[in-house]
């Protein structure tokens, strides 16, 4: 019986629609939560590849990303909004990634466009930026960076943070050149790290011991995200080749294994088709569970692939309570019948009691390409999983509108905000959800 209460806070935003009828036994355990529209500007891309961190000093603190360069701010715990556009010298071109360190900076990392040219300039891609705020989202530093390795493309960054010293972690693919089809092309992961708050940068280590081609596919080495253990202990996996590969290190990113480790399959590759996006993945989120709890230390891997089907993209798991020594088999974490779309995971822990929450699209309910969006939780180490539904109302997106690659979750003490696109045809905006789980029971 599931120990969650959901309730609901008194701001509803954006476009109301008819809620879902839950069953009468279930109405108490569960309550649509309000969906909060934080940003539908209309724009030549986006908004679209949220990203949100909740400050952990300060839960009242939300900051969220959008692409190619937006920023979002909230004081209140994501009920209301303040959108800006972010700049730095080496230029903001999306991939938006958002962290906050346990002692309440928040770090925001992306692309670079360092002529404001976009495509047009060769030097686009060439270092992953890194800028820092440490007035909740307010104000930001021009921004660090790593990986400038010219005349190479460096993309789909990841963070992590090391909770007892706030040292900075960051994983990504780099590119001989982005979309070359020359065989000669590779790509690769790299790591590097901060020690001093994000002001400088370490220079980059290969991790991967395979190399993937350069046409952002399943033959490419992508999807690299980092997690760090209790202890400090450091874990990446990544999508390669219909398989996920795993690394580790136990020194703080000095050492790595000598030979990545194949952790699990995933037929048909991280890129695959969803009817009605112009493309999707299912690229590994990787996540430790930090809190005192009885899975403190366990190792979470969640993706998503089409081993049933082409019609029927579903959502997995594994763990690891060795380390990365050994893993579970994969679990199937949508509890749907067998033949619909689930897609676009994302996966967090909660640092204070262990609990795992997966944020999903999902098009159960539906005979068309209409969708919602779900979120999983497990109190049990990921052995289990609830589904809900947490979007008002589906939408439906127009085909070839570019709709990005990932959606977020962040959670802190029962305090949980997933973040999502939405798109209405061709008219795309990011939403979050006010989600807080509790000890009482319904």
């Amino acid at each position: 019986m599931s120990r969650f209460l959901f309730f609901l806070g008194l701001l509803l935003a954006g476009w109301h629609c008819a809620r879902q009828q839950l069953p009468a036994e279930r109405q108490l355990a569960f309550v649509p939560p309000p969906n909060i529209c934080i940003d539908r500007e209309a724009r030549r891309i986006g908004p679209c590849e949220p990203s949100i961190a909740i400050n952990p000093a300060d839960p009242g603190q939300v900051v969220a990303g959008s692409v190619l360069d937006n920023v979002y701010t909230s004081a209140d715990g994501g009920k209301t909004w303040t959108a800006e556009t972010l700049e730095s010298p080496h230029g903001v071109f999306g991939d938006p990634v958002v962290l906050a360190d346990f002692e309440g900076r928040f770090f925001y990392a992306h692309l670079s466009d360092p002529t404001g040219r976009g495509w047009a300039d060769p030097g686009l891609l060439d270092r992953i930026v890194i800028q820092r705020s440490t007035d909740g989202g307010r104000s930001w530093s021009e921004g660090s960076f790593t990986g400038y390795r010219p005349p190479k493309d460096q993309d789909k960054h990841w963070l992590a943070v090391d909770p007892r010293n706030q040292h900075l972690f960051c994983t990504w693919t780099e590119f001989d050149e982005y979309g070359s089809r020359d065989p000669q092309d590779r790509s690769r992961i790299l790591f590097a790290k901060s020690t001093d708050h994000g002001q400088s940068w370490s220079e980059p280590v290969v991790l991967s011991g395979r190399e993937g081609n350069c046409l952002d596919d399943d033959q490419t080495t992508e999807g690299a995200v980092p997690a760090v253990g209790p202890q400090g202990e450091l874990y990446v996996a990544w999508g390669y080749d219909e398989r996920i590969y795993f690394d580790r290190s136990l020194d703080g990113g000095q050492s790595w294994m000598e030979e990545d480790r194949h952790i699990a399959d995933q037929p048909g590759g991280w890129s695959f088709d969803i009817p009605g996006l112009g493309r999707a993945n299912g690229m590994p989120v990787t996540a430790t569970d930090l809190s005192p709890g009885p899975h403190r230390g366990t190792i979470y891997v969640n993706w998503a692939d089409q081993r049933n089907g082409t019609d029927d993209t579903d959502i997995w798991i594994i763990r690891s309570e060795d380390g990365g020594q050994s893993w579970s088999e994969p679990l199937r974490v949508n509890d749907d019948p067998p033949g619909k779309q689930q897609f676009f995971t994302w996966m967090t822990v909660d640092p204070t009691d262990g609990n795992i929450y997966i944020v999903f699209y999902d098009r159960r309910a539906y005979a068309d390409e209409q969708t919602d969006v779900y979120l999983a939780w497990s109190t049990d180490g990921g052995r289990s999983f609830t589904n809900r539904k947490i979007s008002e109302s589906p939408f439906l997106p127009a085909p070839g509108n570019f709709f990005g690659d990932y959606n977020h979750i962040s959670a802190h003490n029962g305090q949980v905000r997933p973040i999502w696109t939405r798109a209405d045809g061709t008219r795309l905006s990011v939403w979050t959800a006010l989600l807080q789980f509790g000890d009482s029971k319904p």
